[in-house]
């Protein structure tokens, strides 16, 4: 039977349909970046637990950028019934539920997590990240590798991603947005939506992107905190250098119909993840756990199996 095992949020944070609909803006305290070669200061990341049986490593999910936990709701749900594993499924700092910092390193990212596992008493996990949480899933192996059993990295590689990616611009097509006060939610978010659609065309990837768009104290804002991210975009479309390897079993799970994963990047994740294996989902896009996720799902278990 599938229970709700623990759910960590901030104490304004409500649960909602596709991502949580209050944003969390608690600040980490100065000094939380990774400056100086500091190591960086982990943030208390907002997660929901799926209970299993412990002796089976957990699946721990990461999303992407602009996403949340609960992207991965129905997902979570699926293999915790299918597997019997815990199941795991975490707001990245900047994002969702979880805290705002100034520092957006992948480095910092990883730290989260790290501590996030420990506390949970999770490690070894089959640790699952989908794009911008696909690099924080790789990295988080490279250095971490005791605490990883498995990897599985969606549509992303351990390279530079910005010639690929049109986040910059949806970055700079939200902040643009403006909506007056004391507006209803529905013309709000159509209001948003129209000023979008100058920039964004495509209506699936509005719609992803207004998820973000909540009301706080009779004002819409975007929850994820853009002013962190703008300024660390280049950050998030690179990867940290590595020269250790990952030896665990790895899958990089790619959309067919995306242009992330070139076949220019194979020998570095080769050098990188020597038991890598690669696997195509037809009819998917960049958002493969979206546009196909039975496939998505049975892809997992395989791995598993």
């Amino acid at each position: 039977m599938l229970r709700w095992a623990r759910a960590w949020r901030l104490p304004f944070g409500r649960p909602g349909p596709s991502c949580p609909s209050f944003p969390g803006v608690s600040v980490a305290p100065s000094g939380s970046g990774n400056g100086g070669g500091a190591e960086p200061r982990p943030l208390r990341l907002s997660y929901t637990l799926l209970d299993g049986e412990p002796a089976r490593p957990a699946l721990v999910f990461l999303h992407g950028l602009f996403g949340c936990k609960t992207n991965f709701n129905s997902i979570a749900k699926a293999l915790a019934q299918q597997t019997g594993r815990r199941v795991l499924t975490v707001d990245a700092r900047n994002h969702g539920d979880s805290p705002h910092s100034p520092d957006m390193s992948y480095e910092a990212m990883s730290q989260d997590l790290q501590d996030l596992l420990l506390q949970l008493g999770l490690a070894p996990c089959v640790l699952v990240g989908h794009s911008m949480g696909g690099k924080t899933a790789m990295l988080l192996a490279l250095q971490r590798p005791e605490l990883v059993e498995r990897l599985i990295a969606v549509d992303i590689s351990p390279m530079v991603t910005t010639s690929v990616s049109d986040f910059p611009t949806y970055m700079a097509a939200m902040r643009a947005v403006a909506i007056p006060a004391e507006v209803p939610r529905s013309r709000a978010r159509k209001l948003a939506d129209e000023q979008l659609s100058s920039v964004i065309k495509d209506v699936a990837v509005r719609q992803f992107l207004l998820t973000n768009l909540v009301e706080v104290d009779g004002r819409f804002v975007w929850r994820v905190n853009l002013d962190a991210l703008a300024q660390h975009v280049d950050t998030i479309m690179a990867f940290p250098p590595r020269q250790d390897s990952y030896l665990g079993p790895t899958l990089f799970l790619l959309g067919a119909n995306s242009r992330f994963v070139h076949p220019s990047h194979y020998p570095e994740i080769r050098r990188l993840f020597p038991r890598a294996q690669m696997q195509t989902v037809p009819n998917a896009g960049h958002w493969v756990h979206a546009d196909r996720p039975q496939d998505f799902v049975a892809a997992i278990r395989g791995f598993l199996a």
